[in-house]
C-alpha cells in the first residue's frame, strides 16, 4: 500500500515541484519574441515611409516633365502660328530667357524662373490665377542662325529634405521652308 505521508493532500493540485524554474523561462522567451516582432514592424514602417516619399518625388518629376514638354511646345506654336500669319519664322523669338503659359502668343521676360501657379477649377498650371507651386519654368530662345533655332526649358523645384531638383529639356527648330 502506498504510504499517504509523501501523497499531496489535494488531489487536484499539480505538484509544484514538477514545473519550478520554467515559469520564469517562459516569460523571457515572449519578451524575446515581442522584441523580435516590433523590430521587424518597424523595419517595415520605414519601408512603407520612404516609399510613400519617394512617391511624391516621382509625382513631381513627372509634372515637372510635362511643365517643361509644354514650355517647348508653346515656342513652337508661336512659330508655327508666325508662319500662317506670313511673319518671318522666328519673329519675338529673341535670344534669351523668357516664361510662358500653355496659351501664349508671346514670350514674356517678367516671368523667367517665377513660381508657377496651380488651378485646381482648370488642372492648368499657369501664373495668373491659382495655389502658388514650388515650380519655376524658364524657357531660353537661341537663335543660332537665321534658319535653326534652340529651344530648352528647365523646369526646377525644392523637394524631400530640400534638395533641388531639375528637368531639363532642348528641341531644336528649324526654318525648313527655306532650306
Amino acid at each position: 500500500m502506498p504510504d499517504k505521508s509523501k501523497q499531496s493532500s489535494n488531489p487536484v493540485k499539480p505538484d509544484l515541484r514538477r514545473t519550478t524554474g520554467r515559469g520564469g523561462q517562459t516569460l523571457v522567451e515572449l519578451m524575446i519574441a515581442m522584441s523580435v516582432m516590433s523590430i521587424g514592424f518597424l523595419g517595415v514602417f520605414a519601408v512603407l515611409s520612404q516609399s510613400l516619399g519617394l512617391n511624391r518625388v516621382v509625382a513631381n518629376q513627372y509634372i515637372a516633365a510635362n511643365l517643361a514638354a509644354e514650355g517647348i511646345e508653346v515656342v513652337k506654336n508661336i512659330a508655327d502660328s508666325n508662319v500662317l500669319q506670313g511673319q518671318a519664322w522666328n519673329a519675338g523669338l529673341t535670344n534669351g530667357d523668357f516664361g510662358v503659359e500653355h496659351n501664349s502668343v508671346n514670350l514674356n521676360k517678367d516671368w523667367a524662373n517665377s513660381p508657377l501657379k496651380f488651378d485646381s477649377a482648370t488642372g492648368l498650371y499657369s501664373y495668373g490665377v491659382g495655389t502658388p507651386t514650388n515650380f519655376r519654368r524658364t524657357v531660353s530662345v537661341t537663335n543660332l542662325t537665321d534658319n535653326e533655332m534652340q529651344v530648352k526649358t528647365v523646369v526646377k523645384w525644392p523637394d524631400r529634405g530640400g534638395a533641388e531638383f531639375k528637368v531639363e529639356l532642348e528641341d531644336r527648330f528649324f526654318n525648313w521652308r527655306s532650306l
